[in-house]
């Protein structure tokens, strides 16, 4: 991750959130098929009290990444989005939001984090199993007809 870049919380209070939220749901619309997307609700489930983001802004001024994550309960918490721009991977800040989501978890005392991602996306699967997350299960037809998941979960009791 380049020098000067650091991870943020969105906070709703903050004089530039509308700014952040516009050019995450860019990113959103540019990274994920629509059906995937929560460009339109994004919004929505930023007012939720269980969710959390944390980004990544560039010394430009440009956000570079994003992680979504939510804690239905007081035990577990789900990685519901992770993205960085396309050119701007393979420099560490895939790695960077995901151990500051995690941290995020832990100070809340969770104990299982779990996430989805498609089988293909082999350099996702390196970062997540990278950062200890394991493969529960194999899902048919998750995200389409033809694109399965991988349900992960990284269990804080075994780590």
């Amino acid at each position: 991750m380049e020098s000067g870049a650091a991870v943020v919380e969105l906070q709703r209070n903050s004089t530039n959130f509308a700014n952040i939220v516009e050019e995450i749901v860019k990113l959103e619309k540019k990274i994920f098929p629509k059906h995937e997307s929560l460009a339109r609700s994004f919004d929505q489930e930023l007012r939720k009290n269980n969710t959390g983001l944390l980004y990544i802004m560039d010394l430009h001024g440009e956000v570079v990444g994003y992680v979504m994550y939510s804690w239905p309960s007081s035990l577990s918490a789900s990685i519901t989005k992770l993205a960085v721009k396309e050119s701007r991977r393979r420099q560490g800040h895939g790695e960077a939001l995901l151990k500051a989501a995690i941290q995020k978890c832990r100070t809340r005392n969770i104990h299982r984090i779990s996430l989805h991602v498609d089988p293909l996306r082999i350099p996702a699967m390196g970062l997540y199993k990278k950062l200890g997350f394991q493969v529960d299960s194999l899902i048919k037809c998750y995200y389409s007809g033809d694109r399965d998941a991988n349900r992960m979960y990284l269990d804080f009791a075994s780590n």
